[in-house]
């Protein structure tokens, strides 16, 4: 019998063509990799075992890998041996496809480094310490993408001087607009 555990993910990595790290999370107080070297040395066995495989899926060191490559990008999810392999399929396809929209579909070490605060975004709205939060890619987005709260949300006593010469200004603009 296996323990049920919202824990499903132990690490989430993004490497570039050559197997250099891009970004990497590891999840979990029992993190089987703890140290840098030991991430470093883990990844570069998996990018070796990944670079001209075809699949999706693999067993490696003692870890359920799913991996997913664009160009020269190559993003892995990582859970652990009883992990079901379907809801680590979901939580790659949804992180995947959040940074493929938030990138307008430019999924490419170049575009990801320039971007590299929205792809952590995504991935702290998908993942939160092993746990999936999110698998559907357009919510992932929309949080990641949320616009800024105007100052016209704020109450007028609130603001400061100018921003409530600006908010009196535009509701005149607006009202003169709506007579016209």
């Amino acid at each position: 019998m296996s323990n049920l555990t919202l824990y499903t993910t132990t690490a989430v990595i993004l490497l570039d063509g050559e197997g250099n790290r891009i970004l990497a999370k590891y999840y979990g107080s029992k993190n089987a990799y703890p140290t840098p070297k030991e991430q470093k040395v883990f990844e570069k066995g998996l990018f070796d075992k990944t670079r001209r495989a075809n699949g999706e899926i693999i067993l490696y060191d003692n870890h359920v890998v799913l991996y997913r490559s664009n160009i020269d990008v190559f993003f892995y999810v990582v859970g652990s041996v009883e992990e079901n392999e379907l809801l680590l399929s979901t939580i790659l396809n949804a992180f995947y496809d959040a940074v493929s929209s938030l990138l307008r579909h430019q999924v490419e070490k170049r575009t990801i480094a320039d971007n590299l605060d929205l792809v952590v975004l995504a991935l702290d709205e998908t993942i939160d310490d092993g746990i999936a939060l999110e698998t559907d890619s357009n919510v992932i987005v929309s949080r990641v993408t949320r616009p800024r709260t105007d100052t016209t949300d704020i109450p007028i006593t609130e603001q400061t001087f100018i921003q409530a010469y600006h908010t009196a200004r535009e509701r005149v603009t607006e009202r003169l607009l709506r007579g016209v």
